[in-house]
């Protein structure tokens, strides 16, 4: 017997008023003169974010990216103060699993839209239908649709594992559910593997941090402040030096002056496209407009934009560390749920070929964090593993619950 979805969809509306708003700003943009910077070594090239933003103005149609998003359902709850949005596919299968997946920065919930029906309906894609899932993708709370947050200032990544099990299991009422994340959205699914290991089905993850991740005095530096070993051979330090880059300058705004940078970026869409759009551009596995595309980037700073959340989503990093992250209990591992890990060539440590990433996680004191059941390592695939190789992500995941659910 199917049991009734217990809320009323809302599917998503942008009013014409926020839209043509955008449009009058971008019009009005103040342009200096970034000389000497084609090769994007001053940040994001003028020229190119010209022509983005005169198509953002011109071109861009987001009736079009918001019908798309709209052939799924969606619903909006408030959770111990905390307005949460989230998309739903039901699964088609003989008992489908519950599944919830949690994104990252500067994601928004629809990077999952390349896996959202494999996952939910495997019989269309040659796949078995009783591996089927009842997909929920919420928008973390501070992003998107789901903010900004006046009532929950506090939010960070373990507050948010507690309102996703109290959505999957008081709201929508499910006794044991399975979950996946990458980037902080793969914190918050840890929490879950670390608290409530006995309520779900397992775990699976794009990056197997420690979930002290961002606990500690100076959490924004990722070297903890130490040199590179002299030692070091040439290549091992380029490739040490440019992995600090694609990190270093987000991690240390967004923990040490959020609102500093939020409120230039509230302000300015060309300044917040120009701000998450470097991310985009350096964190994927290849050149931005081809592994996304104009469109899908302006849709994602679109969301960002219409819902006025990039301060607040900013803001996390910042409650990471201010409310640091303490363990619920001191068993081992951690994170005592059963965990897969997807791993991409693009982020492999520097000196660690990709055939040998697996053993080099497991060696780690990472590894031991994790009750690792399945671990995968891929030659291709940058930060966003679901949205650049959605095919071997879902692989992944299924070998994970396979057996499990």
């Amino acid at each position: 017997m199917t049991r009734e979805f217990p809320l009323r969809p809302d599917p998503i509306h942008v009013p014409d008023e926020i839209l043509t708003d955008l449009r009058e700003r971008l019009a009005r943009t103040r342009w200096f003169d970034d000389v000497d910077n084609a090769d994007w070594s001053y940040g994001v090239p003028g020229d190119y974010l010209r022509e983005l933003v005169r198509y953002w103005h011109s071109g861009y149609d987001w009736r079009r990216a918001e019908a798309a998003m709209n052939r799924y359902e969606h619903y909006r709850v408030e959770i111990d103060g905390a307005p949460v949005h989230f998309l739903r596919r039901p699964g088609v299968g003989p008992n489908p699993t519950p599944l919830i997946l949690s994104h990252g920065w500067p994601w928004t919930f629809w990077h999952w839209s390349k896996v959202i029906d494999p996952l939910a309906d495997p019989g269309a894609y040659g796949g078995d239908p009783a591996e089927s899932f009842e997909v929920i993708v919420p928008s973390l709370p501070g992003f998107g649709f789901s903010g900004p947050l006046p009532k929950r200032p506090d939010m960070n990544f373990w507050k948010i594992a507690e309102l996703w099990h109290t959505l999957m299991t008081e709201i929508l009422g499910h006794d044991r559910y399975a979950a996946a994340g990458c980037d902080v959205g793969a914190l918050v699914t840890g929490q879950l593997g670390h608290r409530y290991a006995e309520e779900l089905y397992g775990i699976h993850i794009g990056s197997g941090q420690m979930l002290t991740l961002f606990n500690g005095d100076r959490a924004w530096d990722l070297s903890g402040g130490h040199p590179i070993p002299d030692d070091w051979s040439d290549e091992v330090r380029k490739r040490l030096v440019a992995l600090e880059k694609r990190f270093a300058v987000h991690l240390a705004a967004h923990m040490l002056a959020p609102s500093t940078l939020g409120h230039g970026l509230a302000d300015s869409p060309v300044g917040m496209l120009a701000w998450i759009l470097e991310r985009w551009a350096a964190w994927c596995d290849g050149d931005v407009d081809t592994v996304f595309g104009r469109d899908e980037i302006l849709t994602h700073a679109t969301i960002f934009w219409a819902t006025g959340t990039l301060p607040s989503s900013i803001r996390t990093y910042a409650n990471n560390n201010r409310y640091p992250w303490t363990p619920s209990h001191d068993r081992h591992p951690q994170v005592e749920a059963p965990t897969g890990l997807t791993l991409v060539g693009y982020e492999n440590p520097p000196g660690v070929r990709t055939d040998e990433r697996v053993e080099h996680f497991r060696a780690s004191p990472r590894g031991d964090w994790y009750n690792l059941v399945n671990v995968t390592a891929h030659d291709r695939g940058g930060h966003f593993i679901p949205w650049e190789i959605p095919d071997l992500w879902v692989d992944d995941l299924r070998r994970t619950f396979r057996g499990r659910c």
